[in-house]
This record gives structure tokens, sequence and C-alpha cells, in this order.
């Protein structure tokens, strides 16, 4: 394919390439085609990392503030909260613990594909010195129960409790919070924290309730039949037959460990994942030491203003993200081009990028017809990058084996095998590495109904399109705040950044509330409008690049551009965002909330 771009200076026989890869994987159900693990699967939901048999007291209460969701986004607007003075908080997690993604997420060669120093949040105020520049996901999940620790949550905080209904009661200005536990809880304020990658999904193959053997997804992965840990070693699989169905962000790390350990190992492809070397080390004590005050937002600032094509005097993170991005916006950043040459040049740098990962692969994986299975033909940002280490090495095993099915999925799964191509392939083991429902409604993540005023839920309320006030507050849902909700709000690559602007904004709002004596302070209908409109006016993403890109969750499965979480968001990007909402809060939120003292 080199020599067909050499030949073809246009890039036209290439596009074609990635149109014809992407026809083959569009699909008309779009996201339909994953089952949610509500619908006779949520043993797929069931939490294998607590002991069975817990119980406790029913709680019944008045709070200030009642935070669902303990994740880093939940920890974050608490720990704002507290830092303004409020500590009247009650914290829920169905988990058994703080840290959310991270609890959940322990599978063998689990990381952060960010750098540890600008994804760990709160670093400078809870942190200890991460043990490498991407550290495993154990030190992610210790550094949140340590700010938990630090900041007192866990005496706030009802573990292994889940929200069943969440309502507002008009009468007494309170929400309402009733959970598994047999909690009451009324709240002056809710803050919904649950998350975009809380609740996980599978793929809609036929006969999947049939398998017999055993199966999990991989943020439940389960230990007690693989053996091992996150570092690997999972010596009970040496006898095993076992086929994981994906190959994204979870499956790519994953697959390194399988391949070492399985008597067998299937790797089921729906789309080939565009793998770089993460270039880790262990992280310098000197270098650590000699940072001075306020440096995380530094370095959080200079790594997303690479990622959104902002000259910087100094690269500080110095990664694949950084150095790629810089490659990709430098010659659309010659000055007196059309927008035609600049979107032409960006698209020769995108093609040049991904030319290097499949020279690669042709460099490493042994197996011609295998190599050219895994490549990738899409630009590098219509899926998240990955930075893996060992991925195209594994399929040169013998005992490893690539089932490419591009785009169709497999013909269905028996009680003891996988079938594809009429071909049966039997397993002991299936490991679903689909993923989540991502930037899925707040209240669906948490798993239960959000009921507003006058008795109406979010979903309602959504029914022809989602409204909302900087993707927060929602008219009809006095005294709530969504946070990291991705849709009609701004999006970091470092999601930890954003989530940390986001609370903080939050808890601005409650405190103001507060000190005020605010009873109910609900969003006009026409600032929802008014956001509406400036979403509008700030698009800033190319959608013909959503529109040719390989299905995913990017572009909403390829299907109904308009919801996918790019072209929902606002476009002005984060540092726009940022400065909007402190204006905000300065200037115009007694113009557009009523407040009722």
């Amino acid at each position: 394919m080199a020599d067909v771009m050499q030949a073809d200076g246009t890039g036209d026989a290439l596009r074609r390439k990635y149109l014809a890869e992407r026809d083959l994987r569009v699909r008309a159900d779009g996201g339909a085609q994953y089952v949610s693990v509500s619908e006779g699967f949520a043993a797929y939901l069931h939490d294998p990392y607590v002991e069975p048999g817990f119980t406790r007291a029913a709680v019944t209460e008045d709070v200030d503030v009642a935070v669902i969701g303990g994740g880093f986004s939940g920890l974050l607007a608490a720990s704002a909260l507290v830092k303004q003075g409020v500590s009247d908080i009650r914290l829920i997690e169905k988990a058994g613990d703080l840290g959310g993604t991270w609890y959940w997420n322990r599978y063998p060669g689990c990381r952060c594909d960010v750098e540890s120093y600008i994804y760990l949040p709160l670093i400078e105020d809870h942190g200890v010195m991460p043990s490498e520049k991407y550290t495993r996901a154990t030190e992610i999940f210790e550094h949140a129960k340590r700010i938990g620790r630090s900041l007192g949550l866990y005496e706030k905080s009802l573990l292994q409790t889940g929200v069943t209904d969440l309502h507002w009661d008009a009468s007494a200005a309170r929400w309402i919070v009733q959970t598994d536990r047999q909690d009451r809880i009324r709240a002056r304020f809710v803050c919904l924290a649950t998350g975009i990658l809380s609740r996980p999904k599978l793929p809609g193959i036929p006969g999947i309730a049939r398998f017999r053997g055993h199966s999990f997804h991989t943020s439940r992965w389960d230990f007690g039949y693989t053996g091992g840990d996150a570092a690997g070693g999972l010596a009970r699989l040496a006898d095993k037959r076992v086929a994981i169905i994906g190959t994204g962000a979870s499956a790519a790390q994953a697959i390194p460990h399988l391949g070492e350990a399985c008597a067998q190992l299937y790797v089921v492809q729906r789309t080939p994942a565009a793998v770089d070397d993460r270039g880790n080390m262990a992280t310098d004590p000197q270098w650590w030491q000699a940072q001075q005050s306020g440096w995380w937002e530094k370095r959080a600032a200079n790594f997303e203003s690479f990622l959104l094509g902002i000259p910087q005097d100094e690269d500080l993170v110095a990664d694949g993200w950084t150095s790629n991005w810089a490659k990709l916006s430098e010659a659309a950043r010659t000055e007196g081009l059309s927008e035609d040459e600049r979107k032409r040049l960006r698209q020769a740098a995108e093609y040049a990028r991904m030319e290097e990962i499949r020279g690669r692969i042709n460099a490493v994986v042994q197996d011609p017809e295998t190599a050219e299975a895994l490549k990738p033909y899409f630009n590098w940002m219509c899926k998240r990058p990955l930075f893996v280490d060992g991925y195209f090495e594994t399929f040169n095993r013998s005992n490893v084996k690539l089932l490419n099915v591009a785009g169709r999925g497999l013909d269905e799964i028996t009680e003891n095998a996988i079938v594809l191509d009429g071909k049966s392939y039997e397993v002991d083991c299936i490991i679903y590495a689909s993923g989540f429902e991502v930037a899925a409604p707040a209240d669906r993540t948490g798993g239960f109904d959000l009921v507003g005023a006058g008795g109406q839920t979010l979903a309602q309320y959504w029914q022809d399109g989602r409204r909302s006030l900087h993707g927060i507050f929602v008219h009809g849902f006095p005294n709530l705040g969504i946070m990291n909700g991705l849709k009609q709000a701004a999006i970091t690559w470092n999601i930890t950044y954003m989530m940390r602007k986001q609370g903080e904004h939050f808890a601005h709002v409650v405190k103001r509330c507060l000190d005020a004596g605010t009873r109910v302070m609900d969003v006009k209908p026409e600032a929802e409008a008014a956001w509406r409109d400036a979403l509008l006016r700030a698009a800033s993403v190319d959608e013909e690049f959503l529109r040719d890109c390989t299905p995913g969750y990017y572009n909403n499965e390829g299907r109904n551009q308009e919801d996918s979480i790019w072209l929902s968001s606002f476009g002005g990007g984060p540092f726009a965002y940022m400065q909007l909402l402190q204006a905000w809060r300065d200037e115009d939120l007694d113009a557009d909330m009523v407040l009722t003292a």
C-alpha cells in the first residue's frame, strides 16, 4: 500500500482502501449490536473482589451533598467540596472500595495510557511518586484510596451500595436517594459521578447465552480461574483453550499475558488496533523531587496543548501522544494555507503515521497473512491510540491464532465453541474485551431512574436530544450536577484534567448556594437553548473525518453522527470551556438560574 500511495500522490488509492475497510464494519444496528448486561447478563456485573455476605444497618439521614460514584470523578468533586468547606457529604459507591474504573479494571497488563504524572489527579496534594511513567493499575487504585483516606471520605462513604431510586421531592426541596441497602438519604444537592467507563457491554453474538464454559468481562477479571494477578502469571490457564473477543485498549494489554499463559489463545478481531510501543521508564527520583509547586497544572496544560495543535516552546511530557500530534499538526500550521490545503496536509500526515505502524507490523509479525490482517486502515485519531509493549510479538507464538472477523462478528457461540465461517473452535473460556457503554446518560450508567421535578425522568426529558447547561446542569433537575458526561461539555485526552475542573465548578456553585441560603437552583430553559446554540457555533470537529472513520465509540459506531461524543461536545476546546465556566460563575450564574431562597 505504501507503493500505491507513492504512485498516487493524492492518496486517493489509500483513501479508497480506508473507506472499503470502514464499510466492512458499518452495521445498520450501530450501537444496538451490543447486549446490555442488564438483559439477562447481570452476572457480568458481579463484583469478584469482595467477600460475599456483606451486611450493614440501613442509613437514614439528611446531608448537604450526596456524591454518587467513587471513581476519580466523584473523588475530585468531593475533594473540591471539602476544599470549599462543604463537609456534610455522603458518597455512595456500588463497588467494594473507592477507585471506579481502577477498582474494576485489574486485568493483567492494565496501565494508564497517559503518563501517570499528569493522569493521577491531586498528586501534588495527596500523592507519592509513581514508580513508572506509565504506572500499573494497582498503583492508580492505591492513589484513589489515598485520596479517600486523606480527605476522610471513607467515613463518609457507603460502599457496596447501589442507588436504586433518585427523585426530587419538591415539597422538601431535597433529592431522595434510595439504595439496595434500604438507605434513605435526603440531599440538598446531588453530584452524579457515575462514570463514562462503568457499564460493561457484550457483543450481540448469536448463542452468547448458550456457552457452558467459563466466561467473564475484562472489567471483572476472574483471577480465581486464571491465577496470577495484574502483573500476569496466569498459571491456571496452562491447559486451557481461551478466546478473547475484542482488540481494543483492554484486550491489547491483556493479550501478551494470555498468549504467554494459555495452551491455546484465539484472538477475535473486529477492527485491527493501532498499537505503538509504550516507551515506559522508571521515574527518576531526582526529577520528581525537583518539581516546583503548580507543576501538575502546567504539565497537564502542556500535554493538552500539543493535542490541540497549540505550539509550545517545550514538550514537557515527550511521549507518543505529543510527538505524533506535533507531526500531524505541524504542516497544517503553515501560514497562508486555505482550509482545504490544511486538511490535505493533515491527511497526508495521518497516512504517513499509520504507514509507520503498518510497516512495524510487517517487521514484527512473521506470518504474512496474520500481519496483513493486523494492519489498521483508518486514520490515527479514528480510535484511541494504543501504547502497549509486546502486542504484535504475541502473534508469533505457536499457541496464538488470530480470528479476523472483519467487522462481521462470529457466526455464533455454542455450548463449548466459537464459530467463524462455519468452523468451530472449542474453548474452555471466553473473555469479553468488548468495552463499555461510553458516555451513556448518567442515570443509565448508575443503573437507576432519575426523576426530576414534576415526575419526569431524565430519559424522558432527553428523548428528543440532550439539553443541558455546560453539560453539567439540566432544567427540571434542580440542585443536580452531572460530572464528566463528555457530551455537551468539553473533552480532554487526559480525562482527569477535565474531571478536576468540573468538580471544582460544581463545588463553587454549591458553596455559593449554601452561603446564600438558596433552597432551589434550576437552569432556565433559555439558558439551555443558548448553550445549544453555542455548541453549534463552536463545532470544530471535521464531520467528514468522523464519517470516514471505522466504526467505534468516537463516531457512535458510524451512525447518527450528531450524537457522537465529538460532534455533541463543545468544539471550542477544553481551555476555552474552562475559561467559560469561570466567567459564568462570576457573571452569568444569577441570570441563567432560577434561584429560590
